[in-house]
């Protein structure tokens, strides 16, 4: 029996042409991450209802607004700024966005779409940074068309009032990309939670305990560190860069930039906690 010795170094050349074409990049997860988020019909419920609240909520409080100035004495001496008004349903848009962040990953651990996701990628952590990436751009985009929506909605009621935001201020800006930013955070702690627990419900429940429930909780502590500790929770410390007048509330124990730091802290710690969990546990 003879051996085609020309045959075996041409099967290896051919295979080690086609041995990179299999080797999944961080683009080949990035783009796979994309699919599975525009792909879920919840992706476009939770982005359309957020768009809708910001609207509804801006047009509600501008219409409203005239109830305010009637009075001077229920501003309390504070100088209102339209675009307080233009981001007035942040709060609830916040809620949305940060479901949005948990259904991203928990939703493949429910399904078990996850086994296969970690297979194909074994470090798992270019998932989480593809997901995070993959919900900041989307984040951004929807804090856009939300604001643009608000905007329009509310101009004609703010008109009337002279009150409505100047695009050169940069009070103006600092509410609108502080928005933007707080809706970033806010989804990426979810997204952090979610790699942690591991479960929807959960990951909601916690994320809405920490942005919304604990906030108004410990404002009816009357204890001094207390109070003083409450100022570095998300919700009061985004109140340093949002709130421009001190109608809508205000934090006096960090200043704008301050500010920033510690909500971008809260998704930094999250995304860590939750890098650790996938690499150390099973999925």
């Amino acid at each position: 029996m003879t051996t085609d010795t020309t045959t075996a170094p041409a099967v290896r050349e051919r295979a080690a042409r086609r041995e990179p074409l299999g080797r999944l990049t961080f683009a080949g997860v990035m783009r796979g991450e994309w699919i599975k988020l525009l792909s879920l019909r919840s992706t476009w419920w939770t982005l359309g209802i957020t768009v809708a609240v910001m609207a509804l909520l801006a047009l509600a409080q501008a219409a409203s607004v005239g109830f305010l100035l009637e009075d001077p004495n229920t501003l309390g001496g504070a100088e209102l700024h339209g675009a307080e008004l233009v981001i007035g349903g942040y709060q609830f848009g916040m809620v949305t966005i940060a479901v949005l962040g948990a259904l991203l990953i928990t939703g493949e651990f429910t399904s078990g779409m996850i086994r296969s996701t970690f297979a194909a990628v074994p470090t798992r952590l270019p998932v989480l940074a593809a997901k995070a990436l993959a919900l900041v751009v989307v984040t951004v985009v929807v804090s856009v068309v939300s604001l643009a929506a608000a905007y329009l909605i509310s101009m004609p009621f703010l008109g009337d009032h002279d009150l409505v935001p100047a695009l050169d201020d940069p009070l103006t800006w600092q509410a609108f990309g502080g928005m933007a930013f707080f809706f970033v955070a806010s989804a990426l702690v979810a997204l952090g939670l979610g790699a942690v627990l591991r479960h929807t419900a959960g990951t909601i429940t916690a994320v809405l305990v920490l942005l919304m429930l604990l906030p108004m909780i410990l404002q009816f502590v009357n204890i001094e560190w207390v109070q003083d500790a409450l100022n570095y929770l998300p919700l009061p410390a985004a109140m340093a860069f949002l709130g421009i007048s001190e109608f809508f509330g205000a934090n006096d124990a960090l200043s704008a930039w301050q500010g920033v730091a510690v909500v971008g802290a809260y998704a930094v710690v999250a995304l860590a906690a939750g890098a650790i969990a996938l690499r150390r546990r099973d999925a």
